[in-house]
């Protein structure tokens, strides 16, 4: 049975954050690592080359902006520096005003109450 002390709300929460964050830079190393191997390390906008000492700067950027979407091929990929990388996800927004393309068949929110449980720690 769930307590409700907000000591335990919280630590769940931490628990539920971070096993997020672990899946997600799981999810990115798998198709990061295979962008590198199959693309030169080069931004593909601005031209910049990259090294083994700067290749943190090189990012995969989707070009259909659903990162669920890692085809084996790399076809929904481009490499991009930091900077390109931020000015492409700018326009997205600008130009269709929404952050990132969703599927709104979705009904899971995981986050919904999060408001209200903070809400309640102040």
């Amino acid at each position: 049975m769930a307590s409700d002390d907000p000591g335990d709300r919280s630590a769940r929460l931490d628990r539920i954050v971070a096993e997020a964050q672990r899946a997600r830079l799981l999810r990115e190393q798998g198709y990061r690592e295979q962008a590198l191997k199959l693309f030169p390390w080069v931004c593909g906008r601005c031209g910049r080359e990259f090294t083994r000492e700067n290749l943190r700067e090189l990012t995969v950027h989707h070009r259909d902006h659903d990162h669920d979407n890692n085809p084996p091929d790399g076809s929904n990929w481009e490499l991009l520096c930091l900077y390109c990388h931020d000015n492409e996800h700018a326009r997205f927004v600008a130009e269709t005003g929404k952050e990132e393309a969703r599927d709104e068949s979705s009904t899971h929110r995981p986050f919904e109450s999060l408001a209200s449980l903070l809400k309640d720690r102040r």
